[in-house]
This record gives structure tokens, C-alpha cells and sequence, in this order.
């Protein structure tokens, strides 16, 4: 059987990332590969600029979209991914290669994990993680200022001229299609819960 493909979306700051390593871990090993779109944003001087000349990191254009959705392919046929890590244009991190094995369940994440039309009509469990804009917009800042060294007025721009905008143009229309919202504005813990015991279970007719 192949793979059962999980996305998982959410507006930036949403706490996706902490929601999916507890789901991971709540997992048997082996049986989920994790493939995030953290790895497939367009060099700098690919980026669309906007009208004071600042790089838009938040829309579509600003991933690989497509080669995103080919690498979904080949884990879904059975191929294992080797993919280079994108290091946020820190000069200062070597990036690493990252292996991602085949596995019974794929979970897919990114902001734009079911944007790409081709891609949304495979993923088999569509998840939108919910959270008010208050809370995204204080993870966004404790995230880019702290753990990727972004300048903290740098950062407030882009949640008003940027990621604002692009939430609620392009990720919130997931919400009323997805199959699971799991609000995140405090805790997660019966979503979670949920949908690892569902997960357990795809993973096992998987592996029959």
C-alpha cells in the first residue's frame, strides 16, 4: 500500500512545529518521515521584493512548491530523500543533508503544505493547526529574533507587510476545507492525542 499522506498547515507561529514533534514521538519508530517545507525557500535573490525593497519570505512564490510536490511523489512510490537543509540565510550555519526515509505515514508541514492543487488532491488527511494572531505573532517574534538572529523591527515588519496579509489571503481558506482544525492558542494536547492514535492506526494497515 503507499504511504499515507498527512498535511499539516497552519498560519506562521501557529505552533506547528511543537504540535508535529509531539505527534512524531508519540509514534513507533519507523513508521512516519517527516517532510517540511522549511527546506524549500528560493535563495534571496529570488525572492519577490515589495515596495520598500524587502524580501517576502510568506507568500507561495517564496517556496519550491513543485519540487516539493516531487519529492512528496518519490517518498509516496517508496524512494528515500536526500535534501539539503536551508540555513535561513545565516552566513554563519553550514547546511546539513538531510535523509528522509520512506515511511507507512508522511507527514507534510509548511504554511503552504496544501496550497499546491496537485499536491492537496493526494494528501489523504488534511490538518489545519489554529491559533489567534495574537499568539502567532508572539511565536513568530521569540522564533525569528531569537533562534534565527533576525532583527527584531525586521521582524515586525514583516508580520504586518508580509505575514498578515498572506495568512489571511492564502493559508486561512484551508481552514473550512481541512479535515481536522486543532486549535493551538494555549495547548494542543486533545487534538494531539486524537490524531496520534488515529496515525498508530494508518500506520499499521500500512505495514500489513
Amino acid at each position: 500500500m503507499k504511504p499515507f499522506l498527512v498535511g499539516i498547515t497552519g498560519g506562521s507561529g501557529s505552533g506547528k512545529t511543537t504540535f508535529i514533534n509531539a505527534l512524531l514521538a508519540q509514534l513507533p519508530e519507523g513508521s512516519v518521515s517527516l517532510l517540511s517545507q522549511d527546506n524549500y525557500y528560493k535563495s534571496i535573490d529570488q525572492q519577490t521584493q515589495d515596495a520598500n525593497r524587502i524580501e517576502n519570505f510568506d507568500i507561495p512564490s517564496s517556496l519550491d512548491l513543485d519540487k516539493f510536490y516531487q519529492d512528496v511523489l518519490r517518498l509516496r512510490s517508496g524512494e528515500d530523500l536526500a535534501i539539503t537543509e536551508y540555513t535561513f540565510n545565516r552566513s554563519d550555519v553550514i547546511p546539513k543533508t538531510i535523509h528522509i526515509p520512506s515511511a507507512p505515514v508522511i507527514v507534510l508541514e509548511g504554511i503552504y503544505a496544501l496550497h499546491h492543487t496537485a499536491l492537496n488532491d493526494i494528501i489523504d488527511l488534511k490538518v489545519f493547526i489554529d491559533a489567534e494572531e495574537e499568539h502567532r505573532k508572539q511565536r513568530r517574534i521569540q522564533r525569528d529574533a531569537v533562534e534565527r538572529g533576525y532583527d527584531q523591527d525586521d521582524v515586525l515588519y514583516r508580520l504586518s507587510q508580509h505575514h498578515q496579509p498572506a495568512f489571511e489571503q492564502y493559508i486561512l481558506p484551508h481552514r473550512s476545507k481541512a479535515d481536522i482544525v486543532i486549535p493551538n492558542n494555549h495547548h494542543f494536547e486533545k487534538g494531539l492525542e486524537l490524531l496520534g492514535h488515529y496515525l498508530k492506526l494508518k500506520a499499521q494497515e500500512r505495514t500489513k
